[in-house]
């Protein structure tokens, strides 16, 4: 049961992994914000890049063509700003586990145009530049691959503590709760059992006065 837990484990890791790698690309009317959001762990890396595409290709981009855009934690720290841009970049390292949420916003016009955005967003693994580690390293092609092989290992490793951490957690929720509704019925059939005494009380008082027994 453990290992077909592990093997599910495994392929929803390396699911999200891949989910990583692709870019989005959607559209935003001006005057309105889009985000998206996105669950990084503590100390993960993470890299955004993010441009307008141009709706007449070979003609410079329209003024109307720009964005406002803002990276943000959780607790509401900013990790990006980029006001009336049409394209750039962010990255960092979370200090802090969580969703973090990427911002775009579109000056409202009139008449209203549609901007359409490529947007590509990666962390842990995904984050880093592998071509560069390559150059870099001067390595083979098989070294560089087993290299690469590892940082997928490595963060199929942390993915595994950190979902059975969400599970452990989860179990302790769950016994806390069970804990408390055994409680409060214990509680409500105490207090049921009361109400039903005071009521028999009350009905041999009233039918002793009327001397009825």
């Amino acid at each position: 049961m453990i290992q077909r837990r592990n093997i599910q484990w495994v392929v929803v890791i390396l699911g999200f992994i891949a989910s990583q790698v692709e870019s989005l690309r959607f559209d935003l009317q001006s005057g309105l914000t889009k985000c998206i959001a996105e669950d990084i762990k503590s100390h993960a890396m993470t890299v955004g890049k993010y441009h307008i595409v141009n709706p007449n290709e070979g003609y410079p981009l329209p003024d109307t063509h720009k964005v406002t855009v803002r990276v943000t934690s959780t607790y509401g720290n900013t990790y990006h700003q980029g006001d009336n841009v049409v394209e750039g970049h962010f990255a960092f390292e979370a200090a802090e586990a969580g969703d973090y949420m990427t911002c775009f916003f579109a000056a409202d016009h009139k008449p209203p145009v549609t901007l359409s955005l490529d947007f590509d967003w990666r962390t842990g693994v995904a984050a880093k530049d592998w071509t560069s580690v390559a150059k870099k390293g001067s390595v083979e092609i098989m070294e560089f691959e087993l290299k690469k092989m590892l940082e997928n290992v490595k963060a199929i490793h942390d993915e595994m503590f950190f979902l059975r951490e969400r599970e452990a957690e989860m179990q302790e929720l769950n016994r806390s709760t069970n804990s408390k509704m055994a409680w409060m019925t214990g509680l409500s059939i105490f207090l049921c059992l009361g109400v039903a005494g005071l009521q028999l009380w009350h009905l041999k008082t009233f039918f002793e006065k009327k001397k009825l027994i």
